[in-house]
């Protein structure tokens, strides 16, 4: 199989993981970085260094030019439709819908006239235990950037 482009690496990673029964978390580890920050950079969301991406590479029997795409800086924000359809992340969209004015306005009112950089950004997914049925706890931290006058 050629691999000519960065979605092709996607799908050839996510088919390998499964099949070898990887976890993201045991690849990130191999990678050396978050199990989150991994998975985006492995489904196409972040450019991994050249280390990063031959250790990938090595865990995954994946092609040169599979390995060689992994450094490249992606095309970010890859959804196929403007309103996800996926159940799950459709869930996110509707976290932003009917709380994205409230995150808004307080960070304005903590932090004044800047936004939350998702450049400079930290995320923590876990499971957290609940006796109603588990939860999934999402740890996001992102710099603050004041808008500048000019």
């Amino acid at each position: 199989m050629s691999i000519t482009n960065r979605t092709q690496v996607t799908e050839l990673i996510v088919m390998t993981r499964i099949k070898k029964g990887l976890s993201w978390a045991k690849i990130a580890k191999a990678v050396g970085q978050s199990k989150e920050w991994t998975t985006a950079a492995l489904l196409g969301q972040m450019q991994m260094t050249k280390q990063q991406a031959k250790a990938a590479g090595k865990l995954l029997d994946l092609p040169a030019d599979a390995v060689l795409l992994l450094q490249q800086v992606p095309y970010k924000g890859s959804l196929p439709t403007a309103v996800p359809t996926d159940p799950l992340i459709y869930r996110f969209y509707e976290l932003v819908s009917v709380y994205g004015t409230t995150f808004k306005e307080l960070i304005h009112e903590e932090f004044g006239d800047g936004i939350m950089s998702a450049i400079d950004f930290k995320m923590d997914m876990t499971r957290e235990a609940d006796p109603k049925g588990d939860r999934v706890k999402i740890v996001m931290s992102g710099k603050y950037l004041q808008y500048k006058t000019y």
